[in-house]
């Protein structure tokens, strides 16, 4: 058992920067070729210059994951040049931007679901075929701490997310046959672009004061978790949604 990606392929959304270009990175490093997504061309260029410094494939895909049709032809093209793709990480996302409840429109609600939930829906839809041909396949969704027992603020987004921890359990009970894997991530707060707008230095302390571990997570620590679940070291786990928040969250059993 290893670590090593070598010889897998892994599709990655929502990989224009962020936490998504730590994933493209650190897979590339351990040896996979990336197919890489996002909606910004140029963050997407930045990951692809970041991942390709390895020397491995790196395949960009300029979508949005809101377009079903466009998303599965481009991966489904991709697939064809590559061969296969072993590993699905469905990444893209949106935040909450912190609004209360009456003040989330019908298009704020609309966008939320389009991007979090059915965007990975139909992904995984297109390249499951490909996955049970090959019997094998390491599906893993980006879920949130915040589907595992809410917050205050942005209640769409805790519904987007725990949505997709529920997709995340049946699937790992459908495709287990296949040998294909599916588990999520759930990530405590990660300080990026999409999550930093509007946050000033009083408010970062007080949220770091909430963390057990006393620090944010910084994005490479999401990375290793998503990087162990798509390694022959998580062949014995699925249906699985596991945190790494710095203990904000402490779900028992």
């Amino acid at each position: 058992m290893s670590l090593s990606l070598d010889g897998r392929v892994a599709l990655i959304t929502g990989a224009g920067s962020g936490i998504g270009r730590s994933h493209a990175v650190l897979m590339a490093e351990r040896g996979a070729d990336v197919i890489i997504n996002d909606i910004n061309a140029d963050g997407l260029a930045e990951t692809a210059e970041k991942a390709g410094a390895n020397g491995r494939r790196i395949h960009q895909v300029v979508e949005d994951v809101r377009d079903i049709a466009a998303m599965t032809n481009a991966a489904k093209k991709a697939e064809a040049e590559f061969g296969k793709i072993d590993i699905l990480v469905n990444n893209a996302g949106v935040s909450g931007q912190r609004l209360a409840f009456e003040d989330i429109t019908e298009e704020a609600y609309d966008r939320m679901v389009d991007i979090n939930l059915k965007g990975a829906f139909f992904l995984t839809q297109a390249i499951v075929p490909g996955m049970k041909e090959c019997r094998y396949g390491k599906i893993i969704n980006t879920s949130s701490m915040y589907a595992m027992g809410g917050n205050n603020v942005a209640a769409h987004y805790s519904a987007a997310k725990s949505a997709l921890s529920g997709l995340t359990n049946s699937l790992a009970r459908e495709l287990a046959e296949w040998n294909i894997m599916v588990n999520a991530v759930a990530p405590g707060f990660v300080l990026t672009g999409m999550t930093s707008p509007g946050r000033d230095e009083e408010g970062l302390k007080r949220r770091v004061e909430q963390v057990p571990l006393q620090r944010m997570s910084g994005e490479f620590d999401i990375a290793y978790t998503v990087a162990f679940l798509a390694s022959d070291e998580a062949d014995f786990i699925t249906g699985q949604v596991i945190s790494p928040n710095g203990g904000e969250r402490i779900v028992g059993i």
